[in-house]
């Protein structure tokens, strides 16, 4: 069986928050629907995994509420749920910037898919910045991005500080759907940067649109999948496995409760270490039992993503590898 896998967000006043809140969850629960919903006063953020009747039903649902009929949502499809409930609560922030008086009416230029793959080919000059955390940029990015160095959202506005970015250039900025675009972008322009671009739709948007041309490795994404691919052309691994050093972009949480680091593995090495990231990881008594068929799944379904040609080449190397 196939489900349908969304990815949405909008910015738009919510007067009362806990109601909102309160009602939106009672039919996501009702309807059997599975993710994570943030909700605050300045919108809605989500993504969240079901059966296509159980998407459609929500989507319908959140297009009838005032102020959301406009939003957006990224589609994917998967051969499971990749969430294992409904988390649908209340935040100060839909993404967290910890800044005041950001208003995304204020951002950049939003550059459809088709145009930021043109500005990218023209030879224009640009400076592109990726603004995700640094575990995110390591699996994969946009060649020749600026890849901060940072573990939180909220960081880059330090980081903006002491990045010395000449303020005449063109700047591109892209995330992996666009709501942490709609912010920065704000924050560059408030700064005295003019000609501020956002790629609308983010990274998933861009590879279903122009098929991830120019981006190397996959996507993380905020699901159990934690990676997807972008570009059928370029799917080699651009990060190294934490253990081995093997070429990897398999991510996986340490089977170590107490650690629970998420690292960058490869499959054998994750079978040797039993899911852990350490040899003192595994001597924990707190380790969770480890199934690598489960665990790898996600990352041997990825050409359900494009066309019969990629499906056959990919099924081919799988049986070459077992050979």
């Amino acid at each position: 069986m196939t489900y349908e896998v969304i990815l949405y967000y909008n910015f738009n006043p919510i007067e009362d928050v806990e109601q909102f809140t309160k009602a939106h969850k009672k039919f996501c629960k009702e309807l059997g629907l599975k993710g994570r919903i943030y909700i605050s006063s300045e919108g809605i953020n989500g993504t969240a995994g079901g059966t296509k009747e159980q998407i459609d039903a929500y989507k319908e649902y959140l297009w009838s509420l005032k102020g959301f009929e406009n939003t957006e949502f990224k589609q994917d499809q998967c051969d499971y749920i990749p969430f294992a409930k409904l988390i649908c609560k209340v935040r100060e922030e839909i993404v967290s910037l910890h800044k005041d008086g950001v208003d995304p009416k204020d951002g950049g230029r939003h550059l459809q898919p088709e145009e930021w793959r043109a500005v990218m080919e023209s030879g224009e000059d640009y400076v592109m910045i990726d603004v995700r955390n640094n575990y995110e940029s390591k699996v994969g990015h946009f060649k020749g991005a600026i890849l901060p160095d940072l573990e939180n959202f909220y960081d880059f506005p330090q980081w903006l500080e002491e990045a010395s970015i000449p303020k005449d250039k063109k700047v591109l900025m892209y995330c992996t759907g666009g709501i942490r675009c709609e912010k920065f972008s704000v924050l560059m322009k408030d700064q005295g940067w003019d000609d501020v671009n956002q790629l609308h739709g983010g990274i998933l948007n861009y590879a279903k649109k122009e098929g991830g041309e120019h981006f190397e490795g996959k996507c993380f994404v905020f699901d159990d999948r934690l990676t997807v691919p972008v570009n059928p052309k370029d799917l080699e691994p651009i990060a190294v496995c934490e253990i081995s050093g093997q070429p990897a972009d398999t991510y996986l949480n340490c089977a170590n409760m107490e650690c629970n680091k998420l690292f960058v593995v490869c499959e054998k090495a994750a079978i040797k270490m039993e899911g852990c990231c350490s040899e003192e990881c595994m001597k924990s008594e707190y380790k969770r039992p480890f199934d690598p068929e489960n665990a790898f799944r996600p990352f041997r379904k990825w050409y359900n993503y494009f066309n019969d040609d990629f499906k056959q080449r990919d099924l081919q190397h799988s049986a070459a590898d077992q050979s």
